[in-house]
């Protein structure tokens, strides 16, 4: 049974992973973000469509910054990244 090494959560490593998730994320957002613009435009949706395409594209993207997170986080309190 291979044991599990305790992450390193000093404020170097946490600062280091919010850094991660912020650079990260503020790509994604800005991914789905160009993306949902291109599906907009091309379907000329404007109002409600705007806003209902907007709710569809509300859970994924959230998933996706939670991802993004959590992935940041665990590479930069990981004890063979220090």
């Amino acid at each position: 049974m291979i044991a599990m090494q305790q992450r390193i959560k000093t404020f170097k490593s946490l600062s280091r992973a919010a850094s991660a998730a912020s650079f990260l994320s503020v790509q994604a957002f800005i991914c789905i973000g160009t993306v949902y613009w291109a599906i907009a435009e091309t379907l000329y949706l404007s109002g409600t469509g705007g806003l209902v395409l907007g709710a569809m594209f509300a859970l994924p993207s959230a998933y996706v910054l939670l991802t993004v997170v959590r992935m940041a986080f665990d590479a930069e309190t990981d004890p063979a990244n220090q």
